[in-house]
């Protein structure tokens, strides 16, 4: 071959394609997982004397009733020889193991055992700092909470709540789905919310260690006027406030994470008592309800089918590209590892 053609060759030879990858976002479970509030059942899930299981982390945990009423989140598996705690009992306000009746505080400490040898003092489980709030069961990953839950605007007790849990578990991170908050391409495309006073702007968002918010007024596909102030809170937890057509509502949509990639989804919803009877406020909850879930309709063959990678941005995706450092930059942590696995 004359150098000639070897030249030519070369010149008409692509140069090799190569996907543009920004710095990826680690996986829940790698390094821990976030040090956030996590929904794991709902209350009504958990009547007094009933023990329920849930997979929650890497793991396996159960929830009860202690003498007070109070929910407890502990580790499923008796120190003892790992039974699962769950087909045990609730017996004298303890959690009582199937397999040999050893019994356990709502601290995790083994008060008994069933053949009457005194409770080993390493026997213990793990308890998780628990907040029921909003109709759910919440554990904190962590020995110590270390923010608390998103408040409404108005005290608990004016409130008309409803509670429920979505059946399908969606096949990512519970930030993969927040990020849509953020992601204003996404809320304009994807949904076809239009903003009145041009896009949110990212500078005006505000952030703190564990959240960031930001507020806009608009119009649903429909038409409908909607004025909110939407967040998240930890890397799990969406926040919204505001009103549709001139009345207020609150939503809060947090994940649970049954197991590394894969999340539960709560739906809470909120109406003030006093904006009309009952009936009323009970058809307006029908109808956010209604929307909400057809926004989630919306994400779901994405979410079922995405490739999370953080890749080729834009400008518009400034606040997306500064939550996905948060994310990031959010503390991990498991020291329930040696307990719920």
């Amino acid at each position: 071959m004359s150098a000639t053609s070897a030249t030519s060759i070369e010149q008409s030879t692509p140069p090799a394609r190569r996907r543009i990858l920004a710095p990826p976002v680690p996986p829940e479970g790698e390094g821990g997982f976030s040090r956030s509030w996590f929904p794991v059942c709902l209350s009504s899930d958990v009547p007094s004397g009933k023990v329920v299981g849930r997979d929650f982390l890497d793991g396996r945990v159960v929830v009860y009733r202690g003498p007070d009423g109070a929910a407890k989140v502990l580790s499923a598996y008796c120190p003892h020889l790992g039974a699962d705690l769950s087909v045990g009992d609730v017996h004298d306000g303890q959690l009582r193991c199937a397999f040999h009746h050893w019994r356990f505080d709502g601290s995790g400490a083994c008060v008994g055992t069933g053949c009457g040898d005194p409770a080993p003092p390493r026997a213990q489980l793990f308890a998780f700092p628990v907040q029921e709030r909003y109709g759910l069961v919440w554990a904190f990953n962590g020995e110590t909470p270390t923010f608390d839950l998103p408040d409404f605007p108005f005290p608990d007790g004016e409130l008309v709540v409803r509670t429920l849990e979505l059946d399908e578990i969606f096949p990512v991170d519970p930030w993969v789905f927040c990020a849509n908050t953020p992601d204003i391409q996404h809320i304009k495309a994807l949904h076809g919310i239009t903003f009145d006073n041009g896009d949110p702007d990212p500078e005006q968002f505000t952030w703190t260690d564990h959240s960031f918010r930001y507020g806009f007024e608009g119009r649903l596909p429909s038409g409908d006027p909607i004025s909110y102030e939407i967040g998240i809170t930890g890397t799990n937890i969406f926040y919204q406030s505001g009103s549709v057509n001139g009345r207020w509502f609150g939503f809060i949509m947090p994940f649970g994470i049954p197991q590394p990639g894969a999340i539960t989804s709560f739906l809470v919803l909120a109406a003030r008592e006093d904006d009309g009877d009952q009936g009323d406020t009970e058809a307006f909850l029908d109808s956010v309800q209604a929307l909400e879930e057809s926004i989630v309709a919306d994400d779901r063959p994405v979410l079922n089918t995405i490739h999370f990678r953080p890749g080729t941005t834009t400008r518009s995706d400034k606040a997306l590209n500064r939550f996905l450092q948060y994310v990031r930059d959010f503390p991990r942590t498991h020291p329930s590892r040696d307990f719920i696995n």
